[in-house]
């Protein structure tokens, strides 16, 4: 195994589970696990309401919150249950939350319900707009948390996971594959890639085609001041731009009680840019030598001109957030974090709406797993060790 996200550990959790006597590695670049998207993440568990019908990221949302909901009870890992509203604003927006609406309800998020205006203020008392949607049991949890959990579970299991251990060459050889890393040199008969932000490089160099390119997305948020989080009971949502796959600037307050505002979603020069000055010029030509980038803002630069100026200036998000929850102003937020988002770009400009996968020689590859990846992971799990064991000839 080649990643310890959340979705790497649960694979192997997986794995382990229905193999219990294999001899298992996790390799982890980093010292600690979860230590990338997972552990800056907004923290949501989406209950399914955006995605396609009939998709992966349809089935395998609504099927892993549940049974992420499940596991985190079993663990004494906190969720809270604070449900979320999809606000419109204006007349414009009212198609695209019929489509929610539609998507939602065909993918069987349960108790979703249409809201006017005069209900907003009942569910979330300082918001405004003429319609919602309200999902009551979209929850919250702290990601790091599960991933720390799924560790355990991967140890008990017998399994090993090996941090600060970052895979520096692949050797493919006919019946198995060899991996050079930071502690040494490891052969395994097989292998499955949950790199994340690093994804399309391993894959590549494991023999996987270069389409699609991981091409990463920096999202920063801001926090309330202690004094305005009564602003915010729960979730709140714009409705979200169809061609594009982020959700707008929202509105979460999280397990702790703090209250974030955000993400951006500004073309980052590193694929660990937590800190906007990171520049990593691999990653820089990575994506400027790819014809996808240039096709992606040659349709979208109105979008990256929005998200340029909301992550140069703090006034320009909170505007974005004060469109929905009117109280707001700049003085009332501070920073707070930001995440890198690992999204796979295709050559003809496409961003991959879903969850993707590739195979080669021994292996299995993560190639797109962004939001609600997640919220997902454990279905995720399920989904890659059934596609693994057929294709490895180890399914029974």
């Amino acid at each position: 195994m080649i990643g310890a996200g959340i979705i790497g550990l649960a694979v192997a959790r997986e794995l382990l589970n229905r193999r219990p006597r294999s001899s298992l590695c996790v390799f982890e670049r980093e010292r600690s696990v979860g230590a990338h998207q997972t552990g800056h993440s907004s923290g949501v568990i989406h209950a399914g309401i955006y995605y396609n019908p009939g998709s992966l990221k349809a089935r395998l949302c609504v099927r892993g919150a549940h049974a992420l909901q499940r596991y985190c009870a079993e663990r004494d890992v906190a969720v809270s249950r604070r449900g979320k509203l999809i606000v419109a604003t204006g007349p414009h927006e009212l198609p695209r939350l019929d489509e929610l609406e539609r998507r939602g309800t065909a993918n069987g998020v349960a108790s979703l319900r249409r809201l006017d205006a005069a209900e907003i203020v009942h569910v979330e008392p300082h918001a405004r707009g003429i319609a919602a949607l309200h999902s009551p049991d979209t929850a919250v949890v702290d990601f790091s948390s599960v991933a720390r959990a799924l560790a355990r579970d991967v140890r008990q299991a017998g399994g090993v996971i090996a941090t600060g251990c970052g895979i520096e060459h692949i050797a493919v050889r006919p019946r198995s594959l060899g991996f050079q890393h930071a502690q040494g040199w490891t052969e395994a008969c097989h292998a499955i890639f949950c790199a994340g932000a690093w994804a399309d490089r391993l894959a590549v160099a494991a023999g996987a085609d270069p389409d699609p390119r991981i091409v990463p997305f920096r999202g920063a948020y801001l926090r309330l001041r202690p004094e305005r989080r009564h602003l915010v009971r729960g979730l709140i949502y714009p409705v979200p731009d169809p061609a594009l796959p982020f959700l707008g600037t929202h509105l979460t307050r999280h397990v702790d009680g703090e209250v974030t505002i955000g993400p951006t979603a500004l073309l980052a020069a590193a694929r660990d840019a937590y800190r906007l000055q990171t520049v990593r010029r691999e990653d820089v030509l990575d994506a400027l030598s790819w014809p996808g980038t240039w096709r992606m803002l040659g349709r979208h630069w109105r979008a990256a001109a929005i998200e340029l100026r909301r992550s140069l200036r703090r006034a320009a998000l909170v505007r974005a957030a004060a469109s929905i929850v009117p109280g707001l102003q700049t003085a009332d937020v501070e920073p707070a974090y930001a995440g890198v988002r690992a999204q796979a770009l295709a050559r003809d400009g496409r961003l991959l709406e879903d969850f993707a996968f590739s195979s080669t020689p021994h292996a299995l590859h993560v190639r797109n797993a962004p939001s609600p990846a997640a919220t997902a992971a454990l279905a995720i799990a399920e989904h890659v060790v059934e596609r693994a064991l057929r294709e490895f000839g180890l399914a029974r």
